[in-house]
């Protein structure tokens, strides 16, 4: 059934996909990286012909690029589709084995089903319009996060995701910060390791990137457009600016700092709070995705894992509200929806819908904090009546009524 279901929406999005157009722009930008590189061309002088689209990510990532240079534009459009299909499959088990749910016997079904289902998440049918490669950064990272802390090969993943795309690395801060050292070194050696192999086959580029490119926000797009869903984006959209200032700064700073605190306290509380490091993981991401100075929609890939969590914690009532106003905003397309795509003079009524996902991203972390703060005090009852565990009482309270 659960095949069945997944390929009827994938034939009904392929049919969309056919009518709607994909134009895969920024896989055309990544083969154009490619090619600079086996060319031995100014990589960040590079400009996308038709588009004006430059290179933005580190040279690392470029060498990356080079195979996409073997096939035709055609050909690739296919290998490019197939393999975020593959990501998101493989997006979703990790997202699950990151829950600690369903049960193994019933996994396979719910990933066939939740992966078929998927594609109509707006950052996910964004990532395949564009050609984007950011499942595989959520894979990279998810990867890491599901393995135990005891791996010694821990925090490779990370690593690589931040030498390929560097926002990622606020993934290392949090591993540090909840007592992962290890992991974390292993994440900034491999960043570094990766580098360097950048410096040494494009030393010029490597030079370029680090010390002048990568502080140029204006090289990745434009802030104000609708489909920059960072917390930034949304300041200047509600300011009629292009640029918010001080008053931009200040709010990603509040965020930010009540965002990663968030995390790392509710990673530091599994004593108190079931799949702590898994809810920790994603206030980690959100607070990345919102204190970013851009964050495109299909940068939200994040929602997969979100989704798991919020899924398999649907017992209350507040929880299954959360659950259904987070599936109704991924599956809206709702920024999509006012007249000015650009994001100059965006009437009132369009600012919830043009800029969506900031509200629901500092909401969850909302959320997990004031379920943090419960969780600790119920903790704190427990531990004054003489519980050992904090999950004593649930499991007590869970006995009795079985045995009424």
């Amino acid at each position: 059934m659960a095949a069945c279901g997944a390929a009827v929406s994938l034939a009904v999005f392929a049919i969309v996909r056919h009518f709607h157009g994909a134009t895969m722009v920024d896989m055309l930008v990544y083969r154009a990286e490619g090619a600079a590189v086996v060319n031995g061309e100014d990589l960040y002088a590079m400009r996308l012909p038709g588009w004006d689209l430059p290179a933005t990510y580190p040279p690392f990532a470029a060498m990356l690029f080079v195979p996409s240079t073997w096939f035709d534009v055609s050909t690739l459009r296919v290998l490019v589709m197939l393999s975020n299909f593959a990501l998101l499959a493989l997006a979703v088990h990790l997202s699950f084995r990151l829950a600690g749910w369903p049960r193994e016997r019933h996994r396979s079904a719910a990933v066939l089903l939740a992966t078929g289902l998927g594609v109509w998440l707006e950052p996910v049918y964004t990532t395949f319009q564009y050609g984007q490669v950011n499942l595989g950064i959520l894979c990279l990272v998810l990867w890491d996060l599901t393995r135990q802390d005891k791996n010694r090969f821990k925090g490779v993943g990370i690593g690589l995701a931040t030498a390929i795309k560097i926002t990622p690395g606020l993934f290392a801060v949090y591993l540090l910060l909840t007592g992962r050292v290890r992991a974390a070194l292993v994440s900034g050696g491999t960043f570094l390791a990766a580098g360097l192999v950048g410096a040494l086959v494009l030393p010029d580029a490597s030079y370029g990137f680090w010390t002048e490119y990568l502080w140029d926000p204006s090289r990745v797009g434009v802030t104000v457009l609708m489909d920059n869903q960072s917390l930034r984006g949304a300041v200047c959209r509600l300011l009629d600016v292009n640029d918010p200032g001080l008053i931009g700064f200040a709010a990603s700073a509040v965020v930010g700092t009540l965002g990663i605190a968030v995390a790392v306290l509710v990673g530091r509380s599994a004593r108190v709070l079931r799949r702590a490091d898994a809810w920790g993981a994603v206030c980690t991401a959100l607070t990345a995705l919102l204190v970013s100075p851009i964050s495109w929609t299909h940068h939200w890939v994040w929602c997969i894992p979100l989704i798991a969590l919020l899924a398999v914690e649907a017992r209350t009532r507040a929880r299954r509200v959360l659950l259904c106003v987070t599936l109704a905003v991924f599956l809206s397309h709702a920024m999509w929806i006012p007249p000015h795509r650009w994001g100059r003079g965006v009437a009132w009524y369009w600012q919830l819908p043009g800029s969506i996902y900031p509200p629901l991203g500092i909401a969850v972390l909302v959320v997990v904090g004031a379920t943090l703060y419960r969780a600790r005090r119920q903790a704190d009852v427990g531990f004054r009546e003489g519980w050992t565990s904090p999950h004593d009482r649930t499991d007590r309270d869970a006995a009795l009524t079985n045995q009424t």
